[in-house]
């Protein structure tokens, strides 16, 4: 199976293009304020703007506004909305745009569950539980929690780097993965090199 990458927290297009240009099918732009890899509504617009065609460009939110989703998919001209926080599935469908769902996992989560509340989204992020940390902790959870069976496609991320994707793959057999402090040389600076490596692991585990 062909499995699907997302590079995210761009800040810089020469990042952007460096990910697509190596296979990556979507990009992420992070618009929660708190987050060292925030970025204007004004410069993802900027970024989206040069991206080939095919290429998805997604904003990421933590419990956001309802006007702040509206103003930055507008201007930013956002194709997927992500979130990140606590937000509800009638929070999530408000907006004129598809979404995926993100949440942090770790003992005691029904992701069966979870996936069923949300079903009108297109994805469930499976990301790594940090107390106080939406995500981007560049940490590794145990994909072992993830049960057979959910009802939304699967994107995988949380600590992902060049080194260990392909072992992700083999073991959660997901629809997507989502990569961003593995593929970075600072917070929202990313290392061509790096986004390399990591595509050819994606690559090699639809070998497997």
């Amino acid at each position: 199976m062909i499995v699907r990458t997302k590079v995210c927290g761009i800040t810089r297009a020469e990042d952007a293009l460096a990910a697509v240009h190596r296979g990556a099918n979507a990009v992420g732009f992070v618009f929660w304020k708190q987050s060292e890899r925030y970025v204007t509504p004004a410069k993802a617009r900027e970024i989206v703007a040069q991206l080939p065609p095919f290429v998805v460009a997604v904003g990421v939110y933590v419990d956001p506004d309802p006007e702040w989703v509206k103003e930055t998919s507008s201007i930013a001209r956002l194709h997927l909305l992500q979130f990140h926080g606590n937000e509800s599935p009638d929070f999530c469908e408000q907006f004129f745009l598809p979404y995926i769902k993100a949440v942090r996992v770790r003992a005691g989560i029904d992701l069966i569950q979870y996936a069923t509340r949300h079903g009108g989204a297109r994805g469930l992020l499976l990301d790594t539980y940090v107390k106080g940390e939406p995500g981007g902790t560049g940490s590794v959870f145990d994909w072992t929690l993830i049960p057979q069976g959910l009802s939304l496609p699967v994107i995988l991320s949380g600590g992902l780097r060049p080194d260990n994707v392909m072992e992700a793959i083999r073991q959660t057999q997901p629809w997507a993965v989502d990569v961003s402090s593995g593929v970075e040389t600072g917070k929202g600076i990313k290392d061509a090199e790096k986004i390399a490596a990591f595509m050819r692991g994606v690559r090699a585990s639809e070998n497997l």
